[in-house]
Parts: C-alpha cells; structure tokens; sequence
C-alpha cells in the first residue's frame, strides 16, 4: 500500500468513526428527552442492543433516521409507547427455564412454609407469564393464600396485558411441557379456559394475591420488604453501573434470610453486593441473604 492509498484508509476511517460518534450523540439526545418529557430512563442500558432497537423502530415506524423518530417520541405519546414497548424486551413464557422452578420448590418453599405471611416481588414481569407460574406453583404447594405477589414493569403495553391473565393458545402445548418438568402436579390445563378469540384466560383465583403496579428499575425506590425476589433476564440489558444499582435495590427490599432468583445468564457475583449473599442453588442462580 502507497502513502497515498493509506491517507485514503485512514480518511475513511475517521469518517467511520465520525458517523458513529455523532449516531452515539443522537441516541443520548434520544434518550434523555425521553426521560425528561416522559419519564422513561433508558440511559444506562447497554447501548449495542439500544442501538439495535432504536434502528429496528426506525425501520419499523417507515423512518430515515434517529432525529426523525426523536421528534416524533417528543411530540407524541404513540410513538414513545411504541418504542418502550420495543426497548423494554417484553420476552417471557410460563415455567421459563423449568429446572428453576424445580429447584425453588425443592430449596425455597420448605423455608416458606416456616413464614405467617410471603411477599415475593416479580421486578420487571413484562406480560405475567412468570408471576402466574408462581402463583400455580405456591397453590400446589398450599402456600398462595397466605401469600402476595407484586408484579412490576415500567412498560404500560406489557402490563396491562399481565392484569388480563391471557395468553396465545398455541403456546399452551409449550407451556405444559414446561410445567410437568418444573415438577407440576395436575393437568396443566386446570388452570385456564379457552376464549373465543384463540387466547387462554389464566383463572381469577390465580389473580386474586397479585397485585400489579408500575415500576422502573431505572429510578424507582424500594416500596416493601419481601421474603422473595425475582429479577430474571433483566439486567442483562443494563451497564454496569445501573446493574449496581439495582443489586442494592434487591438487597434493600429483601427481609433477612430472603432470596435473591436471577436470570440464568445473570450473577451477583463482581456486585457490590455479593458478600451479603450465599448460593442456595449455583446452576439456578437462587442466592440468600446473609447479612
């Protein structure tokens, strides 16, 4: 290569670099206006997958650019519903990951039993899948009349359809497999009714000790103490220092003796937090409360 051809490489690379600085500064913009005007704080997750989804919400709105849709989020209330709803990751099933459930049945319940009175908060439970799966498992295990679930999300969408207690018929067949090996002890179909429109209705005694409410993980506080929290594929979308914070968040909220259920790719491990904990299951990612 001639010095020549090398000015023209590195002139192309600081375009390239130039273009994904200034990109970068648009998403910031983006995402502090939507925090200021709305209250949505999306500035601490990764940014590979924010980026990502802000350009997968551009193409979807039939846009050119991240200006153009950050004019349109300001000055209108659907646009920024739609791209919460796409920033948010709203991915969830029943009985997700079935060896946890399993495994809190075999090392959690038996220390709930032992309690008057279980709170257990369900941070970030998107459209409820979770939070019904536990209230089947404490039903089976006698434990659900003494029991309430909060179940939390800063995305309206999603949450309003975990109120609903619906789900897609077809993922029934799923959802089944998922339960007999999370150790489920009766026809998984008990537990529901068919409706009209090809959606499942999860049964109102199911509901009856969740409450739902809106909550960011982002900027929120702590609103109660809790025997049990669960916090699954979450904050594999946050930095590091937001992940802090929700770490001292959980540890906050948690009553002594309380447990801590991550996500299976997520870890206390290199938090600030780790030494107040002790593994109760490794693989499963369920940590007590120790100090």
């Amino acid at each position: 290569m001639d010095e020549h051809e090398s000015d023209q490489v590195s002139a192309q690379d600081m375009r390239r670099h130039g273009d994904a600085d200034r990109e970068r500064i648009e998403i910031e913009l983006l995402l502090e206006g939507m925090y200021k005007v709305y209250g949505y704080d999306f500035r601490d997750y990764a940014y590979p997958s924010l980026r990502r989804r802000i350009w997968h919400q551009i193409y979807d709105e039939q846009l050119t650019s991240i200006s153009e849709l950050q004019g349109k989020v300001l000055y209108n209330r659907d646009y920024v519903q739609r791209l919460v709803h796409t920033l948010s990751i709203p991915v969830t099933e029943m009985f997700r990951d079935p060896k946890m459930y399993a495994a809190f049945r075999d090392k959690v319940v038996p220390l709930l039993r032992t309690y008057p009175y279980i709170r257990i908060w369900h941070a970030g439970c998107s459209t409820g899948e979770e939070v019904y799966s536990m209230a089947i498992l404490l039903q089976e295990e006698g434990l659900y009349e003494k029991a309430r679930l909060y179940a939390t999300d800063m995305n309206p969408v999603v949450l309003q359809k975990a109120k609903e207690g619906r789900c897609s018929l077809d993922k029934m067949r799923l959802y089944t497999t998922n339960y007999l090996e999370a150790g489920g002890n009766r026809s998984f179909s008990e537990y529901y009714n068919a409706a009209e429109d090809g959606s499942v209705i999860f049964h109102p005694s199911l509901r009856k000790n969740i409450i739902f409410s809106d909550h960011n993980l982002a900027t929120d506080m702590s609103f109660n103490e809790f025997n049990v929290i669960f916090c699954r594929n979450v904050m594999i979308y946050f930095n590091d220092p937001l992940r802090d914070r929700v770490h001292r968040l959980f540890y906050e909220s948690l009553a002594p003796l309380g447990m801590l259920v991550l996500g299976s790719k997520e870890s206390i491990h290199f938090t600030a937090c780790e030494s107040h904990y002790e593994e109760v299951d490794r693989l499963e990612k369920i940590y007590r409360k120790i100090r």
